[in-house]
């Protein structure tokens, strides 16, 4: 054990006790995506305890990272986000176990990183269709999953909550969520979402699939070309931070 290391979570023993701090090391979290809500969904895992991560994002850090996830800083645009995060938790706990996939979550795939040993889900991806399969394939496995809905073109931290999904309103992502998965047999999924009415915006351009912008007004060989809703850095880490509490209270059965 590294010096200093057993005062490293000291203060969270105090709060929560050995046994559930225990329960936090011995865990495996898989965070799927690692934007502005996974990223910081990881960083306050890693922080609370939690000893094992499953990391999945297919993308590298871009310039456009920089006003909302955490791990994007000068120093690691166009390094992939998976190695940065795996090196962020690493050092703040180095006795933690840390798998990074650099793979695209894609429907019908999530079968290939799911496994039941893991002990809780963060579907922190913005791809309606891979979402639900990851869902759908984490609670065919029994494994916990907690799911980010839309946080984009908001501006108010203090709106963002949990709650099952067919209780949310407001949303819509949650909207769509809840009719696909109630068609799916899904009776539950815990989700994070803002009740904040998203706010009008003017489209800036088109993401492409390197994760940066497509100009407005030029053509892009990409294949991802959809609106880009507007960010800030305080809603999307408001995700994350939640998320990661429902994750550590679901693992020592708070």
């Amino acid at each position: 054990m590294l010096a200093g290391m057993s005062e490293a979570f000291s203060r969270t023993e105090i709060l929560i006790g050995p046994e559930a701090l225990a329960k936090l090391t011995a865990s495996t979290v898989a965070l799927f995506g690692l934007g502005g809500v996974g990223s910081y969904a990881a960083e306050a895992l890693a922080r609370a305890g939690v000893g094992g991560f499953l990391l999945v994002d297919s993308a590298a850090v871009s310039p456009s990272n920089l006003n909302r996830q955490v791990i994007a800083t000068w120093s690691t645009v166009d390094r992939p986000k998976v190695e940065v995060m795996r090196e962020r938790i690493l050092d703040i706990n180095p006795e933690a176990r840390v798998e990074a996939r650099r793979e695209r979550i894609e429907r019908n795939a999530a079968e290939g990183f799911l496994r039941p040993s893991l002990s809780y889900v963060v579907d922190a991806i913005d791809t309606l269709s891979a979402k639900i399969d990851l869902v759908v394939g984490a609670k065919a496995l029994g494994i916990p999953v907690v799911s980010s809905m839309g946080a984009g073109n908001k501006l108010d931290p203090t709106r963002v909550e949990a709650a099952d999904i067919y209780e949310t309103e407001v949303c819509p992502l949650a909207r769509v969520m809840r009719r696909e998965l109630r068609r799916m047999g899904v009776e539950s999924l815990n989700v994070v979402y803002s009740k904040e009415l998203p706010l009008e915006v003017e489209e800036a351009g088109l993401p492409c699939r390197f994760e940066g912008i497509c100009p407005k007004d030029d053509p892009c060989p990409c294949d991802r070309h959809r609106a880009v809703p507007g960010s800030i850095s305080f809603v999307p880490s408001a995700f994350g931070l939640v998320a990661a509490s429902v994750v550590v209270r679901g693992i020592i059965g708070r």
